[in-house]
């Protein structure tokens, strides 16, 4: 069973990020906006059965949980704690997306300024978003040069993310291409 090493505030008021000294997935991302679209992880629904959990993402030892921003972080951190220590580890699950850095149509893409776009991603972005709780989905690039991005955990639902960080990740996708524009969704 796990135990919760560290807990740790993000740069979203309405999230928190729980360091959990054994992995509960192993390398795979699992982002869950809604206790729907969680139905068929056992973890995960636990979570959003906790009521104010609004978003479950973790990977790894790393475990975000968002709330509404009706509970206290203490009262709801010991409603949290039992269900994340008492978690086994979770092998590949029949809903897990192949989805979750890219949609299939950003995977498939033979236009080289994506495959650029989400190397750099993931060398200079996402790894500095799942250290704030959150992560990052490709959606497409469209043909007016828009490409179509979505925050996920923390980042999903944080200020600083639509502003800031969009504003620097269309910084770095402009030496790329400076017609791209970055909009999320």
């Amino acid at each position: 069973m796990p135990k919760i090493a560290e807990i740790e505030r993000t740069p979203n008021p309405n999230a928190m990020r729980l360091v959990i000294s054994e992995p509960i997935s192993q390398g795979i991302t699992r982002s869950y906006e809604n206790a729907e679209q969680a139905e068929k992880d056992p973890f995960a629904t636990l979570l959003f059965a906790i009521p104010s959990v609004i978003s479950v993402y973790y990977v790894d030892s790393y475990v975000t949980v968002t709330q509404d921003g009706s509970s206290d972080w203490n009262e709801l951190l010991r409603k949290l704690a039992p269900p994340i220590r008492e978690a086994e580890p979770i092998g590949m699950l029949e809903s897990d997306d192949d989805e979750v850095h890219a949609s299939k149509e950003a995977m498939e893409s033979d236009d080289p300024r994506l495959v650029q776009i989400n190397k750099m991603l993931d060398e200079q972005v996402r790894p500095y978003l799942l250290a704030d709780g959150g992560g990052l989905k490709v959606l497409g690039l469209d043909d007016n040069n828009v490409i179509k991005v979505h925050y996920q955990g923390a980042c999903g639902t944080c200020p600083t993310a639509t502003r800031g960080t969009l504003y620097d990740i269309e910084s770095m996708v402009r030496r790329i291409d400076p017609e791209i524009v970055v909009q999320s969704v």
